[in-house]
């Protein structure tokens, strides 16, 4: 496996594949890697000749307050487990190499209307990083494939998007999200949370399952659903952020043209702030059918 922090070499690296023919998969991370990163990683090994990964934490995503400088960096484990799934290139950039003046006078790049709601709501300016740094990112390596999972799945969402409405040359491809036993979807900052935490968090999870079965029963009043859910949660000792059913596609509010429901919730157990989601599609053969996504 190859690593380095400079996108000129990595650059020229990957245009002498592409000159073979080969066929370029990435996954970009923010390292601290779990199975559900190495889940992406097996999944561009599928879609691609050469895997590309590249890990740095992105300070333009993390508002004040927030957990930047305690971010879990743990570059040498990361190491060992990406040769171990056969990654040919790692790319690991500086702060410096990315932003080479500072975060305020970078170019950033806006998904209007996706990147406001939900987590966006909660978190200014959070998803304008994402968008700037997947767009530099994708410049930089020009991957045929890229590969997200799903459990971030506003932020997958916004990448679409993105791709779409800038015509970028990428396919962008989800996973399913991988979670522990309990239901817990697995997460870097899970390590965050104590062991009386633990135990607690998966109820995340069976609160969303719970909503999911509800609708695909045929109760079609989300505004209690959401409302129960939120006091389930608050009951348990989360602190709800929000806890929404809406389109996937779109991730406004469920329409007579909705396809497919999104159930999404962000909670804060002690410190730590959790995400999840899970999704129904709708069955047109009935009046209220669903088929679940896991």
């Amino acid at each position: 496996m190859k690593t380095t922090g400079d996108r000129q070499r990595l650059r020229a690296q990957l245009a002498e594949c592409k000159q073979r023919g080969q066929r370029i998969a990435f996954v970009p991370t923010m390292g601290n890697l779990h199975d559900g990163h190495l889940q992406l990683v097996r999944r561009a090994r599928e879609l691609g000749d050469i895997v590309v990964v590249s890990i740095f934490v992105n300070p333009l995503q993390f508002g004040a307050g927030e957990d930047l400088d305690a971010y879990p960096r743990t570059l040498a484990a990361d190491k060992e487990k990406l040769f171990a799934e056969g990654v040919k290139f790692l790319y690991t950039p500086e702060a410096g190499d990315i932003y080479p003046e500072g975060l305020e006078r970078h170019t950033q790049v806006l998904v209007p209307d996706l990147s406001e709601t939900l987590c966006g709501s909660s978190r200014p300016g959070h998803f304008n990083g994402v968008a700037t740094i997947v767009a530099k990112l994708f410049n930089i390596v020009q991957p045929d494939v890229a590969v997200f999972g799903e459990k971030d799945f506003q932020q997958l969402s916004i990448v679409r998007k993105m791709v779409a409405d800038l015509c970028l040359p990428v396919t962008v491809v989800g996973v399913p999200t991988v979670r522990d036993q309990d239901g817990l979807a697995l997460s870097s900052r899970n390590g965050y949370l104590s062991a009386a935490e633990r135990r607690i968090a998966p109820l995340l999870h069976e609160t969303l399952a719970s909503c999911r079965d509800a609708i695909a029963c045929g109760f079609d009043n989300f505004l209690q659903l959401e409302s129960h859910a939120r006091m389930r949660l608050l009951q348990a000792g989360f602190e709800p952020d929000y806890f929404a059913i809406r389109d996937a596609r779109t991730l406004r509010k469920v329409t007579e043209e909705t396809e497919e429901i999104a159930i999404l919730a962000a909670a804060r157990l002690g410190s730590t702030r959790l995400i999840d989601n899970l999704r129904l599609s709708l069955n047109p053969a009935t009046d209220w059918g669903m088929l679940a996504t896991p």
